[in-house]
């Protein structure tokens, strides 16, 4: 196998290969958005309880400084983003469709909107409940899109034991490239967040999985790993969507697979993000929580396209203007990939944590809404990479049977939407997947 993952065939079984489009920003540095006027702070940016405010209306805060503490175990804290005055405590908008509470906070216009920098935290003299605590305070998240507070993943159940540390630098959505720049300009600390980890989580292997697209990445983190004197391994992949899901990468790196409804910690492993690995170095070495992400502004109905350095709770239409703005083609905006990316009604929604993309695209790109019957092809199947039948289950969501769902594992859908995109039917299995998902969680909620 060559360091630029050129010949790589570890991959997964079925999947799908859509056209890549990393040529728009693959190449494109980092670049930092001007801050703006106002910034939307939802408290629900993770999986899990939403955090509870610690400010009021008219309240000053201090870039950096904890405005929203965790509710329970499963939740993080949240922090001001800029320094500036609270305006309101209420309902917004969030990216996913729904109104949730939100920190408004107006940015003083003449502070230099620093970060305080303290002393280093002590990671190397914490018990392993002191990091834990530290990684929560941080806000830390899965930065992958998932938001997934990463102080509980890091959080080694009793009786399990984990034997291999995998950090997902796969990035298999089209269009995006924001993990891909993290790991080409963040080298150092990403490499370093792993051995941070590996202070806490003791495995025996720790890799680095990345899609062969990415060549200057692999060689910069080949580099990277021998400088810091680790022994690390960057795994060169096959491309092909959906590589980054934890279950898929498990089973191209290590060849194990993950059991229906288990975790990859029952198979000894912890996937984490390139991001969220980065952040955690950042916070422990400059004691900086989680208030700013790598955003990729992409697409071909975007005038300038960009991989951009946005503050938490930036609205998007600050995004968009910093990068000229859209074509008169553009007919819509999704946040996050075409594959799994959520479609906009509103400009005025902020970028949230596990936020890693804007995309603008055009009338040629958006598929019609005609739907027509399915026709047993087959196609569906052949391409589910967990071996699921979205045909049979698509049939059933249509006729509201979701309880017949759950012995056809529908639970086990991660919602990658390859079926969707080879249905020559049109027909939004995916989008009546995750309706049947909600339904099956409320209705066993309610019992």
């Amino acid at each position: 196998m060559n360091d630029n993952g050129s010949t790589s065939r570890l991959s997964f079984r079925h999947g799908v290969h859509p056209e890549e489009f990393k040529e728009l920003t693959a190449n494109l540095p980092v670049e930092r958005i001007p801050f703006v006027e106002d910034y939307i702070i939802p408290l629900s940016q993770h999986a899990g309880a939403p955090s509870i405010p610690l400010v009021q209306k008219g309240q000053r805060v201090k870039r950096g400084e904890i405005i929203a503490k965790a509710a329970s175990f499963v939740s993080v804290a949240q922090h001001a983003p800029v320094t500036g005055t609270v305006t309101a405590v209420e309902l917004a908008e969030h990216p996913n469709g729904l109104l949730v509470t939100a920190i408004k906070i107006k940015a003083d216009p003449f502070s230099a909107q620093t970060v305080e920098m303290k002393k280093p935290k002590p990671w190397q003299e914490m018990n392993s409940k002191e990091f834990i605590e530290a990684v929560q305070t941080a806000g830390l998240v899965g930065l992958g899109g998932a938001g997934f507070p990463a102080h509980v993943k890091f959080s080694i159940p009793e009786g399990k034991h984990c034997r291999y540390i995998i950090a997902n630098g796969c990035e298999c959505e089209p269009f995006l490239t924001s993990d891909h720049r993290i790991m080409v300009e963040f080298a150092a600390e990403l490499v370093h967040g792993m051995t941070i980890l590996r202070k806490f989580i003791p495995a025996e292997k720790l890799y680095i999985g990345i899609e062969s697209n990415k060549p200057d990445a692999i060689k910069i983190l080949n580099d990277e790993i021998k400088k810091q004197g680790t022994d690390y391994e960057v795994i060169p992949l096959k491309v092909k969507y959906p590589q980054g899901a934890e279950k898929m990468l498990i089973k191209a790196v290590l060849n194990k697979e993950v059991p229906s409804g288990k975790l990859p910690i029952d198979v000894e492993t912890l996937v984490s993000n390139v991001g969220t690995l980065v952040a955690l170095d950042q916070y422990f070495l400059g004691v900086m929580p989680l208030i700013e992400r790598v955003v990729t502004v992409t697409g071909t109905a975007i005038r300038r396209p960009a991989n951009l350095m946005v503050p938490v709770g930036t609205p998007i239409r600050h995004l968009i203007e910093w990068c000229g703005g859209v074509k008169e083609e553009a007919v819509r905006i999704l946040l996050g990939g075409p594959m799994m990316g959520v479609a906009q009604k509103t400009l005025d929604v902020p970028v949230t944590k596990g936020i890693s993309g804007v995309l603008v695209l055009t009338d040629n790109e958006v598929q019609d809404l005609t739907t027509y019957k399915c026709i047993r092809c087959g196609r569906c199947v052949e391409v589910c990479p967990m071996y699921l039948n979205p045909s049979v289950m698509g049939l059933l969501a249509r006729k509201d049977m979701y309880e017949d769902m759950e012995p056809l594992h529908i639970m086990d859908c991660f919602e990658c939407a390859s079926c969707s995109f080879v249905c020559p039917s049109g027909i939004p299995l995916v989008q009546s997947f995750r309706v049947a998902k909600s339904i099956i969680r409320e209705r066993k909620a309610k019992k």
